[in-house]
């Protein structure tokens, strides 16, 4: 993203610029400073009496340098160039041991408005946008979605989204865990029910997800508990029982693997089951991945099925150019740096996970063109994404066409927690079903706005809560730092109050509402686009530097991988609307010049706020 200057198309982003004043200024006065190396420290201003900006900049390089942090400050003050962005800078400026004082010139803030209000918003794309190739959401066949799925969904969206907001090229795969023995055992399941008298089309993914338990119950064996026995005694009897029962998984695990075989091979009947267990998980997944608001489609999805012809070659590249070595009878890739080598075949000759992440790292890299590929994957997958990293690298995977690296990132997530500071389950102690729990929060939200708005009737209040249930458990989830664990809970996040969903809808349906008005009172609100911005009182002020800030936080959530910055940013802006429009009367002003100046800055910030809240995949309404 380029950022513009006063000199060229107009400040977008003041700070952004006094960055590069001050910069320009430091470098003046410590020549053996090198650029990149200097730090300015601008931030707003907590006290907006003695200033919109402040500098810290002094203190850390006055001790680096053994000087006075005041006299550092007089310095840069005196070399610094302000002219068109804030007003003369002198002693007075200096507060403190060294803190630097800005105040903006009122008409830089107006141009800066200005260059904001276009239909990009300040935000402009790269010429040659890099490639960015996002896993997220991962379901697997036969099981349905539960609430460890929604964080991997909704955060890999976002940031999907937010790097397509910034103008890059953006491919997402969905990592569908659709081959292998526990798939086998379904199918086989699933056969012996149709021959007994199962109508395939007929089936649920409900009890998909049953036949999976079972099937996974029927081929395990017991060996342990006989073992047990053996050494401390038991009955003849119970004996017995668990070696017939040792002897029917036996024979469940042999019918399971030859079902495997019989996949592999392309066997009609396998793959005729196989599919429409494919067709009915996929159906439920992305049905719930359009009610979150989240785009993964069809097209998205990237099954591990999709890797299996691709799975040999690959170990058989590592093996013929030395990457990968034998340890213990496994196939093994060892890396500087990483205590663990990562394994890329069994004893047995059977791959791994990390087999198959091997071949899409190559595939994302060296098919698909990515640059950067980011794995929106929970926190305990660490370890695992640190080994296939470095394999990875080692085996030059992660090499793009042109010679560059590209970043592999994994963009870890916490745990979802319940009330009892315990990952969130059901009642029974199992995964909570994330449609279940959608439906729920469905449910909370239309008694709210039952009691709320009672005028809000029928499809209308049940469409509108959809829509405020999704915000609010979107946005609690995006706006906890990704990497923290955070407890789920329905009051805190659908409270129309404080920082969450149904607030920050709420101040948007406010904006749209003046607007509504305005055409109502017969007030021409087309002429605004053109009007000057004629920022008076502070509240309007404070709004407007909030504004300004949209494209760097835009950009700083992008490569950060940080969607929490985003939904800091809707906050405060919204926080500083209400602000501004209880104390800066729109409307009800007589003055049409500043009621048009007012209308613009709610125009602006309704389009702010609004392109805030879609990059993050959250949806509005018109009311609420």
């Amino acid at each position: 993203m380029t950022t513009q200057t006063p000199e060229s198309a107009g400040i977008v982003d003041p700070s952004a610029v006094l960055d590069e004043r001050f910069k320009d200024a430091i470098s003046s006065v410590l020549p053996d400073l090198p650029r990149e190396q200097i730090q300015t420290h601008i931030t707003p201003s907590r006290q907006p009496k003695f200033g919109d900006f402040q500098s810290n900049c002094a203190m850390p390089l006055a001790k680096r340098f053994g000087m006075q942090p005041r006299e550092l400050a007089a310095k840069v003050i005196e070399a610094i160039d302000v002219t068109g962005i804030a007003e003369p800078m002198n002693e007075s400026s200096i507060a403190g041991p060294g803190f630097i004082n800005i105040t903006l010139l009122p008409s830089a803030i107006s141009d800066a408005l200005g260059s904001l209000d276009t239909p990009q918003l300040g935000i402009t794309p790269p010429d040659s946008p890099p490639t960015v190739v996002v896993d997220l959401c991962g379901v697997n066949l036969a099981k349905q979605m539960h609430v460890g799925h929604l964080r991997s969904t909704v955060i890999g969206d976002a940031i999907a989204r937010l790097y397509e907001r910034m103008g890059y090229k953006v491919i997402r795969q969905s990592h569908v865990g659709d081959w292998g023995l526990p798939i086998a055992m379904v199918v086989q399941k699933l056969i012996e029910r149709e021959d007994a008298g199962l109508d395939l089309q007929t089936v649920t993914l409900a009890q998909l997800n049953t036949m999976y338990k079972q099937a996974q119950s029927e081929c395990k064996a017991e060996t342990k508990a006989v073992q047990l026995l053996e050494k401390v005694g038991g009955h003849p009897k119970a004996m017995a029982e668990l070696e017939l029962r040792i002897e029917n998984a036996n024979e469940h695990m042999e019918r399971a693997k030859s079902r495997l075989v019989a996949l592999q091979s392309g066997d009609s009947e396998s793959v005729r089951v196989w599919q429409r267990i494919y067709d009915i998980t996929m159906s439920a997944c992305l049905h719930t991945c359009a009610r979150l608001h989240a785009n993964v489609t069809d097209e998205h999805s990237a099954g591990e099925s999709t890797y299996r012809d691709e799975l040999g070659s690959v170990v058989q590249d590592l093996i013929d150019r030395k990457i990968a070595e034998e340890d213990d009878g496994a196939l093994v890739v060892k890396c500087d740096g990483i205590k663990e080598p990562t394994i890329i075949r069994k004893r047995d000759g059977g791959y791994l996970y990390a087999t198959t992440d091997m071949a899409a790292i190559k595939r994302r890299v060296g098919t698909l063109g990515g640059d950067i590929v980011v794995y929106c994957v929970d926190s305990r997958q660490s370890l695992h994404f640190k080994q296939v990293f470095a394999a990875a690298h080692k085996a030059g995977y992660d090499k793009a066409s042109d010679g560059h690296d590209a970043s592999l990132v994994h963009a870890m997530f916490g745990t979802i927690l319940g009330e009892d500071g315990k990952p969130l389950k059901s009642r029974s102690g199992e995964n909570l079903n994330l449609s279940d729990l959608l439906d729920e929060a469905v449910s909370r939200a239309e008694a709210t706005l039952s009691e709320r708005s009672p005028d809000i009737t029928g499809d209308e209040r049940h469409q509108i809560a959809e829509a405020v249930a999704m915000a609010a458990v979107k946005y609690t989830d995006l706006a906890i730092e990704r990497v923290k664990d955070y407890i789920f809970s329905f009051d805190r996040m659908l409270a129309f109050e404080g920082d969450t969903g149904p607030y920050l809808l709420y101040a948007l349906v406010r904006i749209r509402s003046i607007f509504r008005k305005a055409q109502e009172a017969g007030i021409d609100t087309g002429a605004i686009e053109s009007a000057p911005f004629d920022l008076r009182e502070p509240s309007e002020k404070a709004l407007a530097l909030k504004l300004l800030r949209y494209p760097s936080v835009v950009e700083g959530a992008s490569l950060n991988h940080e969607p929490n910055r985003m939904c800091a940013y809707a906050y405060e802006l919204a926080s500083g609307f209400s602000s501004f429009f209880d104390q800066c009367p729109v409307l009800k002003n007589d003055d049409d010049s500043l009621r048009a100046s007012r209308l613009r800055l709610c125009a602006l910030t309704g389009r702010v706020l609004e392109d805030a809240l879609q990059t993050l995949g959250i949806p509005t309404v018109d009311r609420m």
